[in-house]
């Protein structure tokens, strides 16, 4: 069972072993399993092999053939989901935190992808993918919208869109802090030292975040963020970058902060998605309610 991919070599990707490099664009795989990759030929660069010690160039083109690791199994799983919106064509779900999005060493069960594939006896077109019917992504600690597909052309119509920026994302986060508000423009690029994490800067990709303070007190705020661009860990890496960071996030948090408040897990939430349907062209505004981790912040700030 295997799935194909292809990435284009940043300028942050630079000097990194082919190995190391997928490995740090693909954190849930280790550098050993890239490795068996390239040696069965499963990785190609600009169209040919590149040893596990060549360094990829800027620009270059990794076409990637992944294959399910040994370990782990596709199985349907009987996991009940809360269902936000369903027809023939696609399925959004509020995603609990905790949850990951698809199977990979470390989390080989008990993810979204085994609860879809029991919920959608027949998920078309996608049999042969380590992932289907996946057209975006929550971070595991992330709770809330998330949306699959349920056939072939849907996958093609979703990605698409996600990919033009034709829909709407809108997060709600704890905050330490009151970020300022408004549309905030903070490239951001992977962090030079550490490498599994981002951090904003100048010559990094365009990032683009609208915020706005719902509620707030001396210490937190409720914070609602658009997402114009789609960066990876865009809205933790920027309110970290306005000295605002996600409350319980592990990462790119306050440690003080979030041993004070008890947070388990980072207080960010998928709240509203809205897009044009990509088959009946109707509007489909997607709300998933406020998680219980977060109620009681909403609750206790003015």
């Amino acid at each position: 069972m295997s799935s194909l991919e292809a990435i284009v070599v940043q300028e942050e990707d630079l000097g990194q072993r082919l190995d190391k490099l997928l490995a740090l664009r693909y954190p849930h795989f280790s550098r050993t399993y890239f490795q068996s990759l390239i040696e069965k030929g499963n990785i190609l660069v600009n169209g040919v092999p590149l040893k596990k010690r060549g360094k990829p160039s800027l620009h270059d083109e990794i076409d990637i053939c992944f294959e399910l690791p040994e370990e782990l199994t596709l199985e349907a799983q009987n996991i009940p989901l809360d269902i936000l919106y369903e027809d023939e064509h696609m399925i959004a779900v509020n995603k609990p935190a905790g949850m990951v999005v698809h199977p990979a060493p470390g989390h080989p069960h008990s993810t979204f992808v085994n609860a879809l594939l029991y919920h959608c006896k027949n998920l078309a077109g996608e049999s042969g993918s380590l992932r289907p019917g996946i057209v975006h992504r929550l971070d595991k600690d992330t709770s809330g919208v998330l949306i699959a597909a349920k056939t072939t052309d849907a996958h093609r119509a979703l990605v698409e869109l996600f990919s033009t920026r034709k829909i709407q994302k809108t997060y709600v986060a704890v905050s330490v802090g009151a970020p300022a508000e408004g549309r905030l423009h903070a490239a951001i690029k992977r962090h030079p030292i550490h490498r599994q994490e981002m951090t904003v800067d100048e010559t990094g990709k365009e990032a683009i975040s609208d915020i706005k303070i719902l509620k707030k007190n001396t210490e937190l705020a409720i914070v609602e963020i658009g997402l114009i661009t789609g960066r990876t860990h865009q809205i933790r890496v920027h309110l970290k970058h306005l000295k605002t960071p996600v409350l319980g996030d592990p990462v790119y948090g306050s440690e003080s902060a979030n041993k004070r408040y008890g947070a388990q897990r980072q207080l960010l939430h998928a709240a509203r998605v809205i897009l044009t349907h990509p088959f009946t062209k109707e509007t489909l505004t997607l709300r998933a309610q406020l998680p219980a981790d977060i109620l009681p912040y909403w609750n206790r700030l003015s």
